[in-house]
């Protein structure tokens, strides 16, 4: 278990929902049944976005998954909108954009409050203290519970928190991708939530030869080795691995019970240099 910010408890394997299909008839009728899945398993956290099919994916876990388990922690971002010149997806923290994004999740999701939400990137075009202002505000009407940030340098995470209590950091983290180890450890420092997007990924031949030996002698899937590598490698570490089969999610979620043996981990730390 987690406490996000001091007092939201969740077990520490959730889901990314990014995967889930929208679409009416059978795809949709999957993504309900992986969703409700995951909380049969005991995932307690969710991870959405308004970005994900313009709010769609929201509405869709309302509809598998409204009214919500207590322990269930379902999160959403906002910061990205279709205000590009054609009308495309662009960065967008202008402030009436945030509360209106907000807005919209709270009725979509069909809560009154969203325990956390995450900015999904920081605009480079708007002050960020405008942006984070905005939030605080939202938070201070009880609109959000918690703030959280995604895609963050050391330098901006430590700028917004002369401006906002942050909770979470969702940065993309994996064992071969470890770029943001700075970010990381000031999270660790700081007890914020490190929640990886893209938790699992492969890189060259002889990196994946190594996974799949330490997986051999484990009797378990590359994936659960990565899974439980992140695990393993720092205790603020929540990976939110995604998936549209549930049998794949059944994988990920049996990954929490795997435990690497000191040796192993050694040999799966230098995959990657850490930044």
């Amino acid at each position: 278990m987690f406490a996000i910010g001091g007092d939201l408890n969740v077990r520490r394997l959730g889901f990314g929902a990014m995967r889930l299909s929208t679409e009416p008839g059978p795809a949709r009728e999957n993504s309900v049944a992986v969703a409700r899945r995951a909380v049969e398993l005991g995932v307690t956290l969710i991870d959405t976005a308004h970005l994900y099919g313009g709010g769609a994916n929201e509405e869709l876990l309302a509809e598998a998954l409204y009214p919500y388990p207590d322990e269930l922690l379902v999160t959403t971002k906002v910061g990205v909108a279709r205000t590009g010149p054609e009308g495309e997806w662009k960065l967008d923290g202008r402030p009436e954009v945030l509360r209106d994004q907000v807005e919209w999740a709270l009725r979509r999701l069909r809560v009154e409050r969203i325990e956390l939400l995450q900015l999904h990137r920081i605009d480079p075009e708007t002050p960020v203290a405008d942006q984070l202002g905005t939030l605080r505000e939202l938070r201070d009407e009880g609109k959000i519970g918690r703030i959280g940030l995604s895609e963050v340098t050391v330098d901006e995470l430590d700028e917004a928190l002369t401006i906002v209590e942050i909770v979470s950091v969702q940065n993309q983290y994996n064992l071969l991708d470890r770029q943001h180890e700075p970010v990381l450890a000031a999270c660790e420092a700081a007890g914020i939530a490190f929640l990886p997007w893209r938790p699992v990924a492969w890189g060259e031949a002889g990196a994946r030869a190594e996974i799949a030996a330490v997986a051999a002698e484990l009797g378990a899937t590359a994936t659960q080795v990565a899974l439980a590598w992140l695990l393993g490698h720092s205790p603020v570490i929540l990976p939110i691995p995604g998936t549209a089969r549930i049998d794949h999610l059944e994988e990920n979620v049996a990954a929490a019970r795997l435990r690497l043996t000191p040796a192993q981990r050694d040999r799966l730390d230098a995959l990657a240099a850490p930044a």
